[in-house]
């Protein structure tokens, strides 16, 4: 099959598929990746900066902000990232990579609750009842052995990531929507790093540079888990409308869930399918829901 001979559609359809696929891998370096997520995150930002920058370059993309206004919200959008990420990796390191992927999958009806207070309109009833939905999802995914603390923490954590990675979205899209995808992220990920660093050279974590088994993988983490299918995504939205690519990333967490079994040999419980599937549908009906209704 010749890629450049697709339609705009198909390139769109094979982009952003590509994309969520390689998205819902990054869960397993949570486990693989013998640091703390902290660490992780740092390595992560370092490196995907480094490539996303050589990419601004060859491709005579502009780096330098538009205004000195986008300084303050660049360096939140930053925080937020960050802060996402290393929630999202200490949620899998407690409790699962599928539990933590199904709670971070909360982040759509988040959404949709906390987008009104921007907006100034009404929530919407339907609204309502999905959270409520999604609610009782991670209610049925919390273990009810005392002895799995851990594992709440876990899933806690992951719809704190959830929520933190909402308001990155909502702040991208009514603050630096004038920015392209590869811009933004560049920032969001060089900034990430510059604000990890004094953490990482005081040694809280106490580990230093990572053995040559783990630098492997972040160095895979950090390109082709987190700047390809970052560049993928953007892609996808010149030829595909935004709910389109919304719908297809719900794939995100079972892709995640096959991944984690495959490779790391995790079968998720029946508490953690039924929960998944209560949350995922409630993603599913605020990305499939008619556009006129939402707020």
């Amino acid at each position: 099959m010749n890629y450049c001979k697709l339609s705009p559609e198909h390139k769109g359809l094979w982009s952003v598929h590509l994309a969520i696929l390689l998205l819902g891998g990054t869960g397993l370096f949570a486990q693989l990746v013998e640091l703390p997520a902290l660490d992780i995150t740092f390595y992560r930002c370092a490196i995907a900066a480094i490539l996303l920058w050589a990419v601004l370059l060859f491709s005579q993309q502009r780096i330098r902000l538009v205004s000195k206004k986008d300084i303050a919200p660049m360096l939140f959008l930053a925080v937020l990232v960050v802060s996402h990420w290393v929630t999202y990796f200490y949620a899998m390191q407690w409790s699962s990579v599928a539990m933590g992927m199904i709670a971070l999958y909360t982040y759509p009806v988040i959404t949709v609750l906390i987008e009104p207070a921007i907006t100034k309109k009404p929530l919407q009833r339907a609204d309502l009842v999905c959270a409520t939905v999604v609610f009782f999802g991670i209610v049925i995914m919390l273990p009810h052995d005392s002895q799995d603390a851990n594992l709440v923490a876990g899933l806690l954590l992951g719809v704190l990531s959830a929520l933190l990675f909402a308001g990155r979205n909502l702040l991208y899209k009514y603050k630096l929507s004038h920015y392209n995808g590869p811009q933004t992220m560049f920032y969001q990920v060089v900034n990430g790093a510059l604000m990890l660093l004094p953490f990482f050279f005081q040694g809280i974590s106490g580990n230093g540079l990572p053995p040559l088994h783990d630098a492997y993988l972040l160095i895979l983490l950090g390109t082709v888990f987190t700047a390809l299918p970052h560049a993928l995504l953007v892609t996808s939205l010149r030829h595909l409308a935004a709910k389109s690519v919304a719908l297809i990333a719900c794939l995100q967490p079972l892709y995640g869930l096959l991944f984690a079994a495959v490779v790391l040999a995790e079968i998720p419980t029946w508490q953690t399918l039924a929960g998944g599937a209560l949350v995922l549908s409630g993603t599913l009906y605020e990305t499939l829901k008619p556009a006129k209704n939402m707020p």
